[in-house]
């Protein structure tokens, strides 16, 4: 999740799109947690569910971003 937070300090944009207004290429993902592909994958697809990732896809790829308004109201609640 932290390394979502500014995805251009801590992956590099993907060779397609060039940007990351989708998220980060769940491959790049992986490849720098250093984990298994079925962790990495079982990890991303439990924050997807919790609404805490947005998923987007373009072709075979999947793009991955945080969910900034949910993590909002998340971090609010906690203070209460």
């Amino acid at each position: 999740m932290e390394w979502l937070k500014e995805p251009g300090k801590h992956f590099p944009p993907h060779e397609t799109l060039k940007h990351f207004n989708d998220g980060v290429c769940v491959t790049y993902i992986q490849e720098k947690a250093g984990l298994s592909q079925s962790t990495i994958s079982t990890y991303l697809t439990n924050m997807e569910k919790c609404g805490l990732l947005i998923s987007t896809r373009h072709g075979k790829w999947s793009y991955l971003k945080r969910n900034e308004e949910l993590i909002e109201q998340y971090c609010h609640f906690l203070k209460i």
